[in-house]
């Protein structure tokens, strides 16, 4: 998922003399101890954070276990990421017959103007998500116990108390009821989140769903009501709707997508309302209910949606509760999650943390990073502190929306001295001929340096079409740097290098 609402720490506070060289020397692993070859790590989930950090920990000679009470890759392998962008592929090969007709293709069935009749079998979908979740689970637990890491499936629990040896214990609840105590000198808690659940929308696993939910269905839902037009509920109603459904997305906020690029977001709903999709704007659901044949989803307003299924996508819980966190002495924030530095560690002594249940961005690849940062520095590694501005965010919706950098917002706010740039796609050469016709690349640049500070793609696979500006910031590339390297003709990415050159200054 890309660019998911949530708190961000805030920037570091500068420090000078001595309390700026000992921050550096131990954030950037300056000078500190080497290697502890055979230290002992746990880590409390198996997720993107854990178990990428399980690699690293073992990489540098440590023995590690972790600790997972649902399968390898946890949450983001089973039940959210991978399920839901294998349903979103499904759906994204629909989406690209729009413009069958117009490319010269048709069916059995169809003319011109139609494809032919194309459809979903959501019973095989279903079982196509399920399958490959499990392939990737399985792949990762392979990998891990090849590498010499042990898997211990069941719930854990960080001991309250450090021993003389300088260890503390993780006890873990099995799944058949018996305890099983760890040491560990490092513990990494990367227990990720849980959907958030409604008082008065509660969810039967049936009618009403959570994002973890929605692949009971062996069936297209008649009529779906998404609640919730952030990154979730944006990427389920997408999807849905081009699988068939009636889809009503009901949106709180002015647009759907709000905390996104303006154009982008504005762009995304116009499609959405074109593809026939119901978005109620300022409109806010009260409570969630079952009916003999579906639901009804009352509204603040009074107004009440009938459908035959709603999804709940209004955000997700860290997982931190009840396993020992502040009775260890790590902070808790007033949401819930776990207070982190930059280099991934909690107030509490040899205890860092890693992923959703930080906070710091609910994002795959970020909580891989933290894991990793995490373990070399625990392991007296080398290490960079986690650095937010070059990460790279997508939302899988139809077109994507992948973001780098600095945002428009910044830069009209007067917060970020910066160049605008923008290019619809419909002028590439390239999508002329796929027949895209929606979406646009913007770019940001310094405006005394040209260096690029940030840009915007809406476009089929912008997931993929981000990677060049993404290595421009992250290695601070003049736009000038990026326009002079030679691009495919024709291709999507030719418009990125005639971005670049619009914000040339002689």
């Amino acid at each position: 998922m890309s660019t998911p609402s949530g708190p961000v720490p805030p920037p570091a506070v500068e420090k000078t003399g001595a309390a700026h060289t000992e921050e550096h020397r131990r954030d950037h692993g300056a000078g500190a101890s080497p290697v502890r070859e055979g230290s002992r790590v746990v880590i409390i989930g198996g997720g993107p954070g854990g178990y990428e950090a399980a690699l690293v920990a073992r990489q540098l000679g440590a023995r590690v276990q972790v600790v997972e009470r649902q399968g390898m890759g946890g949450s983001a392998v089973l039940t959210d990421v991978v399920p839901s962008k294998t349903l979103i592929a499904t759906a994204e090969w629909l989406t690209v017959t729009e413009q069958a007709g117009e490319l010269g293709i048709g069916a059995e069935g169809g003319d011109d103007g139609d494809p032919g009749a194309l459809r979903a079998d959501m019973d095989v979908v279903d079982q196509r998500v399920v399958r490959l979740a499990k392939k990737q689970s399985k792949d990762i637990r392979t990998r891990l116990e090849r590498e010499g890491i042990e898997i211990v499936i069941g719930t854990g629990r960080v001991g309250p108390t450090i021993s003389s040896e300088g260890t503390r214990r993780v006890t873990v609840t099995l799944e058949d009821g018996g305890e099983r105590e760890l040491e560990a000198e490092i513990i990494l808690v990367a227990t990720g989140a849980t959907p958030r659940v409604l008082p008065t929308a509660q969810p039967d696993g049936e009618r009403i769903l959570t994002w973890a939910q929605m692949y009971n269905l062996t069936e297209i839902p008649e009529h779906l009501v998404v609640v919730g037009s952030g990154v979730t509920g944006a990427e389920f109603a997408g999807a849905y709707n081009a699988l068939g459904a009636q889809v009503t997305l009901v949106s709180s906020r002015d647009r759907v997508l709000p905390g996104e690029d303006e154009h982008a977001a504005e762009l995304i709903e116009g499609v959405f309302r074109r593809r026939g999709m119901t978005v109620l704007s300022r409109s806010r659901a009260a409570a969630v209910r079952r009916t003999d044949c579906g639901v009804e989803v009352e509204l603040t307003d009074g107004r009440v949606v009938e459908a035959s299924h709603c999804l709940v996508a209004v955000g997700g819980v860290p997982a931190t509760s009840g396993i020992g966190l502040e009775e260890a002495g790590v902070e808790i924030t007033s949401s819930g999650h776990i207070k982190v530095d930059r280099v991934s560690r909690t107030r509490a002594f040899r205890i860092y943390a890693a992923g959703d249940c930080t906070g710091v961005l609910p994002l795959a690849s970020v909580a891989a990073m933290q894991g990793r940062i995490a373990m070399w520095h625990a392991l007296g590694d080398a290490v960079a502190p986690l650095d937010l501005s070059t990460v790279a965010a997508n939302i899988f919706t139809a077109p994507e929306i992948a973001t780098i950098g600095v945002t428009q917002k910044q830069i009209e706010a007067g917060e970020v001295d910066g160049a605008i740039t923008r290019l619809p796609i419909v002028r590439n050469p390239r999508a002329k001929m796929l027949g895209i016709k929606e979406g646009f690349i913007k770019l940001f640049s310094d405006r005394s340096s040209g260096v690029v500070i940030g840009g915007v793609i809406v476009a089929p696979r912008a997931s993929e079409l981000i990677y060049p500006i993404t290595i421009a910031v992250a290695h601070r590339l003049t736009v000038d740097e990026l326009a002079n390297v030679f691009t495919i003709y024709p291709s999507l990415t030719g418009s990125i290098a005639e971005a670049a050159r619009t914000l040339h200054r002689a």
